[in-house]
């Protein structure tokens, strides 16, 4: 590609994050039947001020609502959860996106301010955490890179080659670059984590990521907790037909690094959650730009507490816990939150810490990869949780959990009858889930099938694959699943079975197609369709 002639850019952004939808378009389904159980805390969905000190709560009450939609007389190796709430079993012959160059696991699109999807100059254009195939794939984490992917836009799914036509770009980041912003050099491994890109004019790209140091012996024991920031870097996107590449992105600006007062330390907890970042403008507040991120709440691990407001039950509710009874369970290990900030220079280089806008305490542990998704009026907060990072007393799929309100900080609605599952992966809640690299025997095959779901304009969900497979026969990913599609409405969505080139629930594979296209000039060209 060196001979090739790259051509910047100027887009032009847009107004209006998501894509409106026309409703429901998949068959009709009857309402899960709930078991018996306690009933949901009441949630109002008023919005507050960015700036206001609420937080929303994810409640215990909440949380249990999804093992009340689990059919208590599923089998072995049967799903357990309602068909609307669960995605489509993803085949185990599935394709490598990167032609086995590299393991591929959180990936995003590059965006603008509204949430929007571009392709630059005709080319769409990928971010993916990556690491080499020499590696173990459980092993990838600590040697995560953030590399890119690019394809020719505008081309239907089941025109393109079976593994979604990508080309894999390379490395964003010059090697040594993203371990510059550490005071104490002496980490034994620097990688980099999930994030999101924004798109400016003149092709420049803003890349909001988590940078990371471990540090740890010859054996891979911690000598000292690791040291996550949320950090940006700076770089320019160049296209032409014949493929992309970037210029900059040589140095680290450090954005946030977990406060103690909000958003949990390594000093409170030496396993403590703080990455993620995703920004995004909203028109209830023109001129400010805000980003949610995950993290956990601000209490030492050792004497966590929960209190009765995160638990949520309502007064007299004969299938109730007590306090004494969650905290003395162990369910204080697990207390995620949503965190909210506040960029404070048109820059976006310097940022003030918000309260939390969600916290999930004796709930779970992850609110991975949170985002802020806008549509007629309502504001919809995102964010992917494991089964095996649930409280002791909780449990649910892998997948994508949601929440409504009428704000970036309101009440938080927990969707669909008020347990927050929007996609989970086919499970059974009968049995123990088992591990990802150890399914138990009892789990459907695709209990493991995908993870780090992240929500697209109109509705689409790209994820990547974990593991398919049942205990005796799996099969480990490291690629991109294929596109889903949820129908959103008020406080409900299912997920629609008619969409993909099958009409089996499963469009393309790693299929993230962007809204608008910019040429050259800055002008921006019909939507794709």
């Amino acid at each position: 590609m060196k001979n090739h002639r790259y051509l910047s850019v100027i887009p032009m952004l847009g107004v209006v994050m998501g894509v409106a939808m026309t409703g429901f378009t998949s068959a009709a389904v009857a309402a899960p039947v709930l078991q018996a159980g306690p009933e949901p805390t009441t949630h109002t969905q008023q919005a507050y001020a960015p700036e206001d000190n609420f937080t929303a709560k994810w409640t215990r009450a909440d949380a249990r609502q999804i093992k009340r939609m689990s059919n208590p007389m599923a089998g072995s190796r049967e799903n357990s959860m309602p068909e609307e709430y669960t995605m489509p079993s993803v085949p185990q012959d599935f394709p490598d996106m990167s032609n086995e160059q590299v393991w591929v696991w959180d990936s995003w699109p590059l965006t603008d301010a509204d949430g929007k999807q571009y392709s630059v100059n005709g080319q769409e254009i990928i971010f993916s955490l990556v690491a080499d195939r020499s590696l173990g794939f459980d092993d990838r984490h600590v040697f995560a890179k953030i590399g890119y992917f690019y394809r020719p836009a505008g081309i239907p799914a089941d025109q393109r080659p079976v593994n979604g036509g990508w080309t894999y770009g390379g490395l964003v980041f010059p090697e040594g670059v993203t371990g510059q912003i550490f005071e104490d050099q002496s980490y034994s491994h620097q990688t980099q984590w999930s994030g999101s890109a924004r798109i400016f004019p003149g092709g420049e790209i803003k890349l909001f990521f988590t940078d990371v140091a471990f540090y740890r012996d010859a054996k891979g024991n911690d000598i000292k907790p690791y040291d996550p920031r949320i950090a940006l870097s700076v770089g320019h996107v160049h296209a032409n037909k014949n493929g992309v590449k970037f210029t900059g992105f040589d140095k680290v600006i450090p954005l946030l690094k977990a406060d103690g007062t909000y958003y949990q330390t390594a000093e409170q907890n030496p396993y403590f959650n703080f990455r993620d970042p995703f920004t995004f403008k909203d028109p209830a507040h023109p001129g400010e730009t805000y980003m949610v991120f995950e993290g956990n709440s601000a209490m030492p691990r050792s004497s966590a507490k929960c209190t009765e407001e995160d638990l949520g039950y309502q007064a007299g509710d004969p299938y109730a816990e007590t306090v004494p009874q969650v905290n003395g369970s162990g369910a204080t290990y697990q207390i995620g939150n949503i965190g909210l900030a506040k960029a404070k220079n048109a820059d976006l280089t310097e940022w003030e810490f918000l309260p939390p806008i969600l916290s999930a305490n004796c709930v779970t542990d992850q609110t991975e990869r949170p985002q802020i998704y806008q549509k007629d009026g309502k504001y919809y907060l995102f964010t992917i949780s494991h089964s095996t990072t649930y409280a002791a007393g909780i449990t649910g799929p892998e997948g994508v959990y949601g929440f409504v309100g009428n704000g970036i900080r309101s009440d938080y609605q927990p969707m669909n009858l008020g347990s927050g599952l929007v996609l989970g992966n086919p499970s059974n809640l009968n049995y123990w889930p088992g591990t990802p690299f150890d399914p138990d025997y009892n789990q459907p095959a695709g209990h493991f099938q995908s993870y780090s779901h992240y929500v697209m304009p109109g509705g689409l969900v790209q994820s990547f694959i974990d593991t398919i497979g049942v205990k005796e026969n799996f099969r480990r990913g490291g690629t991109l699943a294929p596109t889903v599609k949820i129908n959103i409405q008020g406080d409900s969505s299912e997920v629609d079975h008619s969409y993909g080139i099958n009409a089996d629930g499963l469009g393309g594979w790693a299929d993230i197609s962007a809204n608008l296209n910019v040429n050259p000039s800055g002008i921006i060209e019909k939507p794709l369709k």
